[in-house]
C-alpha cells in the first residue's frame, strides 16, 4: 500500500516485498513500514519462507488500523507494530492505494545480498498471478479526508492477535526472522520506541548477512487503476 503518487515528498507505505532469489535457495520476504516520507528511517524486517511462493497460491494480508499494523502469511501473523506516541508521523496515517505487481523495480545492493547477485534477464518475461483480492475499509479522498468513518466493516476487521496466533507468530519469528531494524545498531544507536529487545534474538540475528540500506529508497509507480482507502 502506498500514496506516493499523491504525496511525493511525504508518502506512507506498507508492503510485502519478495527479494532476489537464487534457484534452489530459500526464498526471502521483506516487510516495510514507512510513514510521512521516512524512507531513510524505515522499519524493515526480513524472513526466510518455509515454502516456495512460486509453487502455489499463498495468502498475504495486512491489517492496518489507527493503533497497530499486522502482517500475515496464510493467516499466521508474522509481524506486529503497535503505534507509540513518539512515532509521530512515522506511523502511516494517510489514505493509501493498494498495488500488486511483478515489477522488478530495484536491483540495488540492499535487495541482492550486497550486489553479489545481479538480475538474470534470461528468465524474462516475469509473470505473477493474483487471485481472491479482499479489501475491507472505506474509500477516501486522500486530499480532503484522512479518516475513515465507515463502521460497516467493524465486525470483519480483527481487533488484534489472539493468544494462539501470538504463539504461532513468536514461533515464526524465532525460526524464520533474519533481520529486524530493532537490532540494527549501525542504523540506530538507540532502538526506536516501539522495539522490545530480546538479547537472545539479537545474538541469533548476528549469523545472517549484514543488510545495507541507503540511496534513493523509494517506489516509482506507473499509471495503474487505483483506489484510495483509509482504515
Amino acid at each position: 500500500m502506498s500514496n506516493g503518487d499523491i504525496f511525493e515528498k511525504n508518502h506512507d507505505e506498507i508492503d510485502f516485498e519478495f527479494l532476489g532469489n537464487i534457484r534452489g535457495k530459500e526464498w526471502r520476504i521483506q516487510t516495510n513500514i514507512y510513514g510521512n516520507g521516512s524512507t531513510k528511517v524505515g522499519r524493515e524486517e526480513r524472513y526466510g519462507l518455509w515454502f516456495d511462493p512460486t509453487d502455489d497460491f499463498y495468502q498475504y494480508s495486512i491489517l492496518w488500523t489507527h493503533t497497530h499494523i499486522i502482517f500475515y502469511v496464510d493467516d499466521v501473523p508474522i509481524r506486529e507494530i503497535k503505534r507509540t506516541e513518539s512515532m509521530g508521523g512515522d506511523y502511516p496515517s494517510k489514505p493509501m492505494t493498494l498495488y500488486a505487481n511483478a515489477t522488478i523495480w530495484d536491483t540495488s545492493e540492499w535487495a541482492t545480498n550486497g550486489g553479489n547477485y545481479k538480475v538474470n534477464y534470461n528468465y524474462a518475461p516475469y509473470i505473477a498471478k493474483f487471485s481472491n483480492f479482499v479489501l475491507h475499509g472505506c474509500t477516501a479522498d486522500p486530499l480532503t479526508s484522512l479518516k475513515c468513518d465507515d463502521a460497516s466493516n467493524a465486525n470483519v476487521i480483527p481487533k488484534g492477535i489472539t493468544t494462539s496466533q501470538r504463539a504461532k507468530m513468536e514461533g515464526f519469528r524465532k525460526k524464520h526472522m533474519q533481520y529486524s531494524y530493532c537490532y540494527d545498531k549501525i542504523r540506530y544507536k538507540t532502538p526506536p520506541s516501539e522495539c522490545v529487545i530480546n538479547p537472545k534474538e539479537a545474538e541469533r540475528l548476528k549469523k545472517f548477512d549484514p543488510v545495507t540500506f541507503g540511496g534513493g529508497r523509494g517506489h516509482h509507480h506507473g499509471k495503474r487503476h487505483r483506489r484510495a482507502v483509509a482504515i
